[in-house]
């Protein structure tokens, strides 16, 4: 895979370049003392640990040296004078397992500065409330249905200009930003139609034109194991730790990286008014699941490679950054370093596609995506039904589209029961020599008959 280019210049309007390496002030805007961030790991010598170990390792000052950085589950802390003075005092302000997660999490997304919320739609509250009456937002026609609400939502009651354009294209980002755009809000992979944003590119078209507007991205659906947007010019780079990072679907949580201390003091302030940091129960379990992230993501991307490939060798037209066919490959990994474990493929038929997906017995029908268990569902009718069929028609967003987000189970197992769940629903029908499509669906099938007797056994 290519290396990821280096970020892009902001041009000399913007001072924020010479303090992205700078510490953080020991106070911040409340008067809270500030932790050093990101946790220390990478040994004296100069030897920088890979990613993976970076993800494990993780060094802490418990008292009684405890392996495993313990949850502090107390609302309050004992303070040393009448004048307070201890380091935390109230866990909605700061709490020792929240600080350990955040600044392990800094140091694994190449962060200054990160901070962790009750969920990915939190984090994108806090970072949205930046914005002022009038501001304008550029952000993408494919986008999760929950972003999208809270978008339409500011700009129905806030006074926030929304502009949806095609971001798979810089060049329609460059003829729609201005001196009054505040933010340009990127997904990459987009979610569900799998299609590949340059940030780089736009990034640098942003801050050359406007060196005040915030370049937002939401790396969730690669996670700092396969992408680190800081590093390709992102200003604020914000994940549902529920996926991937957790990887077991027990818990919400929302992660924010930022660079800039302006911005991340900004952040904090919010944070600590609305009261909606992450509990310390919570910021524990996402602790646990970090360590075991990429060992998780290298066998959900191997398992999503082989379904890629099983599905296109049938006809399906399918959505996935692994698979050469996409048009945007090279493009995907000159950023990334792996592509992902959610796919989408087209049935050609709307019903038809209801049919496969109630068909599945290890493919849970679930919104969501990122656990080690294997989901399945229609996004039109479930995680993107809050926006309407008019604008998802708008936005070509087909209404048979199904998405896999594949987990850790082995490949086979899952590959026989998306064989049985497509002859079940009579997508395809066996013969002899295989299987073949039916009906709307537009795919033609060459699978031996040993593995259709099995797709084809009675449910």
């Amino acid at each position: 895979m290519s290396a990821p280019p280096p970020p892009p210049s902001r041009g000399p309007a913007d001072k924020s370049t010479s303090i992205l390496n700078k510490a953080f002030p020991k106070i911040d805007l409340d008067g809270h003392n500030l932790p050093p961030s990101p946790a220390p790991s990478s040994p004296r010598n100069g030897r920088k640990y890979a990613l993976a170990t970076e993800l494990v390792y993780t060094e802490s000052k418990d008292q009684y040296g405890a392996s495993s950085m313990p949850i502090y589950q107390s609302a309050t802390f004992k303070q040393t004078s009448a004048g307070g003075g201890s380091e935390y005092d109230y866990t909605r302000s700061g709490n020792p397992t929240r600080t350990h997660l955040e600044r392990h999490l800094a140091k694994v997304m190449n962060a200054a500065r990160t901070l962790v919320v009750g969920s990915g739609m939190g984090a994108l509250d806090v970072i949205t409330r930046i914005l002022r009456p009038g501001d304008e937002v550029i952000t993408g026609d494919d986008l999760y249905g929950g972003t999208n609400r809270l978008l339409t939502f500011m700009k129905a009651n806030h006074g926030i200009i929304v502009h949806h354009v095609d971001t798979t294209s810089p060049e329609k980002v460059r003829g729609i930003v201005s001196a009054k755009t505040a933010m340009v809000l990127l997904e990459t992979p987009t979610n569900p139609l799998i299609k590949i944003v340059d940030i780089p590119s736009i990034a640098k078209i942003v801050h050359d034109t406007n060196p005040k507007a915030l370049v937002v991205v939401d790396n969730t659906m690669l996670s700092p194991m396969l992408s680190n947007p800081l590093d390709l010019g992102a200003d604020i780079v914000y994940e549902s730790g529920t996926k991937y990072m957790s990887g077991h679907h027990d818990i919400m949580a929302g992660v924010i990286a930022i660079n800039d201390p302006a911005i991340g003091d900004k952040m904090f302030f919010t944070i600590n008014s609305t009261g909606c940091g992450i509990a310390p129960n919570d910021a524990f379990l996402l602790m646990r699941g970090i360590k075991t992230l990429a060992i998780r993501m290298e066998k959900q991307q191997t398992n999503a490679q082989a379904i890629a490939e099983f599905l296109e060798s049938h006809g399906f037209r399918v959505r996935y950054p692994g698979l050469k066919s996409h048009p945007q490959y090279d493009l995907h990994w000159s950023m990334a370093r792996g592509a992902g474990a959610v796919l989408s493929f087209e049935t050609g038929d709307a019903a038809l596609s209801e049919r496969i997906v109630e068909a599945a017995r290890l493919w849970g029908i679930s919104v969501s995506f990122g656990c080690v268990n294997s989901l399945i569902s229609m996004p039109c009718q479930m995680s993107h039904a809050s926006i309407d069929a008019k604008t998802r028609k708008e936005r070509q967003m087909p209404e048979d589209i199904i998405r896999l987000c594949v987990g850790i189970e082995d490949v086979d197992d899952l590959i026989d029961d998306l064989s049985r769940a497509l002859v079940q629903a009579g997508a395809v029908t066996v013969t002899m020599d295989g299987f073949h499509a039916t009906g709307s669906a537009q795919a033609v099938a060459e699978v031996p008959i040993e593995e259709s007797d099995a797709a084809a056994a009675p449910s």
